[in-house]
């Protein structure tokens, strides 16, 4: 549940424009998914075919930046580490960059905590960030500066921007909290729509698109420092509890593979190497960390409790 955001750390009806997404487990939806965008574009190439030894590593818009500079230091920092090619492979969605990494057309990617719990069974951890000094992070419920609102439920009828149908902290952390207040999420707010983007939901919010947005807590944080014009006109009214970082993830059949035990070393490392800190830096994240799954039971209790606003 949300808390009030002055308190310490710790779609399917009139005007709802998408669907539950990864809540509803629907197997074929992303499988589908997979094969439909096995032949998009990738940064740069294309997906690695038979005899290619590229690590195939997938981001989702989990990703804090599109910065081309930052895609150059990471693809760099992962080919000095592990000694071999990488192609970055991006999507517009959470869906698309899961499907590959289920079908085994990607090695490893960084994803979100929902689509790992809901997928647990076909993925494995390979490490999660550190972000001032913990493995989590919290999902906030923003609001324009002029919106006369003090939590998530002075919102009903108003008009809200949520990330993505497969973001954690994008959606499905609010969606649950409508559940908890005992309200159908389907018609709380006049008005949703999905921005693909946690920086977007922050940009339609500063303008006015959205009275209020769902978005992830260290995205926030960080543009709040980086881009300080983006977020002056938007303020947090709650903020959730913590819960597991966004991890990098691998299909489970690759689990005790030499290539993921060399990513993971790669990942836990980064700190140490000149090359891996500027990454880190660029990303404002302190490193990497080894986490059992248990990091991520408060999102799969956050999917039970949504998936009973469905019943």
């Amino acid at each position: 549940m949300f808390r009030h955001a002055d308190l310490p750390f710790g779609k399917v009806a009139t005007g709802e424009l998408a669907v539950v997404g990864a809540s509803t487990l629907n197997r074929r939806r992303w499988l589908r998914g997979a094969s439909s965008c096995a032949g998009a574009a990738v940064l740069p190439g294309s997906i690695a075919v038979a005899g290619d030894t590229s690590l195939r590593f997938g981001l989702t818009p989990v990703f804090l930046t599109s910065d081309l500079d930052l895609l150059a230091e990471l693809k760099g920092y992962l080919v000095e580490a592990m000694g071999r090619p990488v192609q970055l492979i991006s999507r517009r969605t959470y869906q698309e960059i899961t499907a590959l990494l289920v079908s085994r057309q990607l090695d490893a990617a960084w994803i979100c905590g929902y689509p790992f719990v809901a997928y647990r069974a076909d993925l494995e951890l390979v490490a999660v960030p550190v972000w001032n000094g913990q493995t989590l992070y919290q999902s906030y419920i923003i609001a324009g500066q002029n919106v006369d609102a003090e939590g998530l439920k002075d919102l009903s009828g108003t008009v809200h921007a949520y990330s993505d149908p497969d973001s954690n902290s994008g959606y499905l952390v609010t969606r649950a909290a409508l559940v908890e207040l005992g309200v159908r999420p389907a018609s709380f707010f006049r008005q949703t729509f999905f921005t693909y983007g946690h920086r977007n939901v922050i940009r339609a919010v500063a303008a006015g698109l959205a009275d209020s947005g769902s978005v992830d807590g260290y995205v926030y944080e960080v543009l709040r420092e980086t881009e300080p014009d983006l977020v002056k006109t938007t303020r947090v009214i709650a903020r959730s509890e913590w819960l597991g970082f966004p991890p990098v993830a691998c299909p489970m059949a690759e689990a005790g593979s030499a290539s993921t035990a060399r990513l993971r070393n790669a990942l836990v490392r980064m700190s140490e190497i000149p090359s891996g800190r500027k990454v880190l830096n660029l990303l404002k994240l302190d490193g990497f960390r080894n986490e059992p799954a248990t990091l991520f039971d408060g999102i799969a209790g956050k999917l039970r409790i949504a998936l009973r606003g469905l019943e």
